[in-house]
């Protein structure tokens, strides 16, 4: 019996992280798609937020953000992230790391269209990380985006998606007196083979 056989197998990672999502969607009660997204400032000094993840690629793990946030500007400063993704309910956990890009074209634009009304509003509203001086004065913001855009506002040139092309994805799954079971998937580069590890818990 292969180490891996069970909820580990197999011999693509973005397979099995799908099928963990698929898991945790039945059994999770809210947002089984919500990460903590960590980035580094121009000093070095980490920052970490909860986003929510929308889409597991063949390659790449995505989600969606306004450019001008604090978490745009410091990807887009140092070129990477990382970030876990947690399930209580199932006691599985999957870290990430990797270098990142950014998706703006065809796909950014469906997913816009995609959101409610309400949500691409706010995004085209909100100027994400920003001071603001009241919740009333965020409020005539939407009014006038409102006014201005209608009811099919296109996606803002400031919001989009960012792409992690991972360079290493760690399986966590609990295990019976914290003898957890962990596996690292890590490569060179996105044109290499996965090297696959068992890690002490």
């Amino acid at each position: 019996m292969s180490e891996r056989d069970g909820i580990f197998s197999g011999d693509d990672p973005f397979v099995i992280a799908r099928s963990w999502l698929a898991e945790a969607e039945k059994s999770e009660v809210n947002d089984p798609n919500a990460i903590a997204l960590s980035t580094v400032d121009a000093d070095g000094l980490p920052n970490a937020r909860m986003v929510l993840l929308k889409d597991i690629e063949d390659d790449a793990f995505v989600f969606y953000t306004n450019y001008g946030s604090v978490k745009a500007q410091e990807i887009e400063q140092a070129g990477k992230a990382a970030f876990v993704i947690h399930w209580k309910s199932l006691r599985r956990q999957i870290r990430v790391r990797g270098t990142v890009t950014r998706e703006e074209g065809v796909q950014a634009d469906n997913y816009f269209a995609s959101r409610s009304l309400k949500s691409k509003l706010g995004a085209w509203a909100s100027r994400q990380s920003q001071p603001l001086s009241s919740r009333a004065n965020l409020m005539a913001k939407v009014a006038k985006v409102t006014a201005q855009h209608g009811p099919s506002p296109q996606r803002p040139d400031f919001w989009g998606g960012y792409r992690i092309l991972p360079s290493e994805i760690e399986f966590w799954a609990d295990g019976a007196f914290r003898l957890h079971d962990r596996f690292r998937w890590t490569r060179s580069g996105q044109d290499q083979n996965w090297q696959v590890e068992r890690l002490n818990p």
